[in-house]
């Protein structure tokens, strides 16, 4: 037990070591940054929407390229450009006849990698992103009556453009539901920009020569740990009452799932960890709710969606600072609720 603990504070620097390491080429985008990383802890997937050229892409490559794989190199990274001539096929991957032995034998497509970018997503349609669902959910991929087990370690970064411009495909409910994220990247402030433009072949160099901070093994050991972060019973009230308000309100059509509340759980736990912590607290809770259910839920009007789910955890944190209660496991006392 002790060693795994000191494993474990060992592993806890080294995130931040990877956070470090991707803002060497990623300026300015910290808490972007940790929210990718929090989708990643969580076993999930991340949606990155904006518009182009904010640096969505390049985060997927950096993020590839500073974990180390399992035999050596950098772990298996694969770059889907989705269009709308795109097929399933292309993702999956297909039979082709072999020569040799006289049969058809599977070539494997891109998803079968560690980490998996699909760039431009909402490009293609609705047929191909369906392709994605099986995998997402359940890492495997099934072709005719056999099934393939994906990567150990298998995690989605999409990117996709604002609905609002031509060629693109609105993403169907339950292709949303299999990212545990959805964040909008932005633009950096001016101060940052401007060091852009002044070192823009030094953060080229960096990302030809990202250094690799973490090994796959650790990675699957800190997916391992974030299950064991501690949550305070309160805080899953809390999200059990988000959940259930957004079911209620009058200007939400469509709320959460019990399987958004799981995933919210999922996502407060890594994100935790993320910032160096082994118990979850209120502020977790106010940080991740808008990035983990804003997706999920459909409104009556662009007003509502500015306001709904902002009222229902403003409620909620109402709640939570009343009680006063203790969120860190060392110090939880039942005596503070």
């Amino acid at each position: 037990m002790e060693e795994q603990n000191v494993q474990l504070e060992q592993t806890l620097g080294n995130i931040q070591k990877l956070v470090d390491n991707v803002e060497t080429v990623i300026r300015g985008k910290r808490m972007q940054i940790q929210f990718v990383l929090t989708a990643l802890l969580a076993k999930g997937h991340i949606l990155m929407e904006d518009n182009p050229g904010t640096g969505k892409t390049v985060m997927a490559k950096t993020l590839a390229k500073s974990i180390a794989g399992e035999k050596g190199g950098e772990a298996s990274f694969k770059r889907i450009q989705f269009t709308p001539d795109l097929l399933p096929m292309d993702l999956i991957g297909s039979h082709i006849f072999d020569d040799v032995k006289k049969e058809f034998v599977f070539k494997k497509g891109p998803l079968f990698c560690n980490l998996l970018l699909a760039d431009e997503i909402n490009r293609a349609s609705p047929k191909v992103q369906s392709a994605l669902l099986e995998c997402m959910a359940e890492h495997q991929i099934t072709m005719g009556e056999t099934t393939y087990p994906l990567e150990k370690l298998f995690f989605t970064i999409a990117t996709q453009n604002p609905v609002e411009m031509e060629g693109t495909y609105p993403l169907p409910a339950a292709q949303l539901d299999r990212f545990f994220i959805k964040i909008y990247f932005g633009y950096v402030d001016e101060e940052t920009e401007l060091n852009i433009y002044k070192d823009y072949l030094g953060i080229q160099n960096n990302l030809d020569n990202i250094k690799q901070v973490l090994s796959m093994k650790e990675i699957l050991f800190l997916q391992e740990q974030t299950e064991k972060v501690f949550i305070h019973e309160e805080i899953i009230t809390g999200v059990r009452n988000i959940v259930r308000d957004t079911r209620k309100h009058a200007d939400i059509i469509l709320g959460a799932s019990t399987r958004s509340g799981i995933t919210f759980l999922k996502c407060l736990k890594a994100f935790a960890l993320v910032n160096g912590r082994t118990f979850v607290t209120e502020d977790d809770l106010n940080q991740l709710t808008p990035a983990v259910l804003d997706h999920r839920l459909i409104y009556r009007n662009k007003e509502a969606k500015q306001k709904a789910l902002a009222g229902i955890l403003a409620k909620e944190l109402d709640r939570l600072s009343r009680l006063k209660i203790t969120t860190n496991a060392n110090t939880y006392n039942q005596s503070s609720l």
